[in-house]
């Protein structure tokens, strides 16, 4: 068994890159959880200059709570106010799924709009609206980016790299098994939907951030017997249809047995990529969080018969990969280029989504391309 250090660690692509420019005027537009916990500190870690921070309409108290807990040195009462400040370029989006098209449409219409927007997935309530907010950040010049983070999780960026330099050989099937019980937000009991936009959402990015995009999906779905709201997606089963002949598979299990009601917890995230050449399998440590539980990999292939090789890392998915999020947003500004996970490309990651609510509710596969062509 070989560990971090020999040479094929250092080859694994696994790090974010670096914006050469770190005091981008970043505004943060949000002041929840996620801003608060992740992005922010990610953020203070890389070294990314944020300048101020704005919360809902009736929330500057949160907002002002936030910016002294994380050093934020402004707090403006609207995105309007934000925006007319010259110190802000960057707007950092973390609102809920039905507040972001309203609040991209303010930002698209503004006198004076930022160079660029980092979006919180998922992009909206659907496709559709994922699609307008694309839309309209094309026509106002602003470049968007999505932040589903899960692709700068360490372990999720070495399989990719993994993949393309080879070493597992062609792809046969993967796997994602989560056993995890999220914390649903109180904004989500109103949307008659649960986990396929939220959760899962992660998954479905990272099997085309892996292999690029499949052909169809298949998914079954029931309720979680937890969750008292509304929902057709509690626990979700899917499998995507590659038209190489790759199967990719996934469990979101968000019950996992009684664990909150008595029973002993068995909780986690594992995935497996089998190639002709090779094998590699991992876990996320997001469910530990807020313990500190770095990402994990192991991989081997024929070339060396026998070993495995198990690199490991100190930083983890909450909140460290959140750094690689706004990284690539900068990144594109200054390069002229596409973002890494640009607004144009999310689209086909939401209609994955939408195809698999079609694909659970009709009771059959549902080609991609029926989203992509009819919305």
């Amino acid at each position: 068994m070989t560990r971090a250090g020999t040479e094929w660690d250092a080859a694994l692509d696994y790090l974010p890159p670096r914006p050469r420019r770190l005091d981008w005027g970043i505004g943060c537009v949000g002041a929840g959880f996620i801003m608060r916990d992740c992005h922010l500190v990610a953020y203070a870690n890389a070294g990314f200059r944020v300048v101020g921070i704005a919360g809902s309409p009736s929330g500057r108290g949160r907002a002002e709570e936030v910016a002294r807990l994380r050093g934020v040195p402004r707090v403006y009462d609207s995105v309007a106010q934000m925006l007319a400040d010259p110190a802000i370029e960057i707007l950092d989006v973390a609102v809920p799924p039905h507040a972001l098209a309203g609040v991209i449409r303010e930002i698209t219409a503004a006198p004076r709009r930022p160079k660029g927007v980092l979006a919180q997935k998922p992009l909206g309530m659907n496709y559709a609206e994922a699609g307008e907010i694309v839309e309209r950040c094309e026509r106002a010049g602003v470049t968007l980016a999505v932040n589903q983070s899960m692709r700068y999780d360490q372990s999720v960026r070495a399989m990719r790299s993994l993949l393309r330099r080879g070493d597992l050989g062609e792809p046969v099937l993967a796997t994602i098994e989560m056993r995890a019980i999220p914390h649903w937000m109180p904004w989500q009991r109103g949307y008659g939907w649960l986990t396929l936009r939220i959760m899962s959402i992660h998954h479905l990015d990272c099997f085309r951030f892996w292999f690029g995009d499949p052909q169809r999906i298949y998914c079954s779905a029931r309720t979680d017997p937890r969750t008292a709201f509304p929902h057709p997606d509690g626990i979700c089963l899917y499998v995507l249809e590659y038209a190489g002949g790759l199967r990719c598979s996934a469990w979101d299990d968000v019950w996992t047995g009684p664990a909150l009601e008595g029973a002993a917890p068995d909780i986690g995230i594992r995935w497996r990529v089998e190639g002709a050449a090779g094998l590699a399998e991992g876990t996320i440590g997001w469910p530990s969080y807020p313990e500190r539980a770095p990402s994990t990999l192991r991989f081997t292939t024929t070339r060396h018969s026998g070993r495995w090789v198990e690199p490991r890392w100190t930083k983890a998915w909450f909140p460290d990969a959140f750094e690689g999020t706004m990284a690539q947003l900068l990144i594109a500004l200054e390069s002229g280029s596409e973002p890494e996970i640009g607004g144009r490309d999310n689209l086909k990651t939401m209609a994955l989504v939408d195809a698999a609510y079609r694909s659970a509710a009709e009771h059959r596969a549902v080609a991609i391309e029926e989203v992509l062509t009819c919305s």
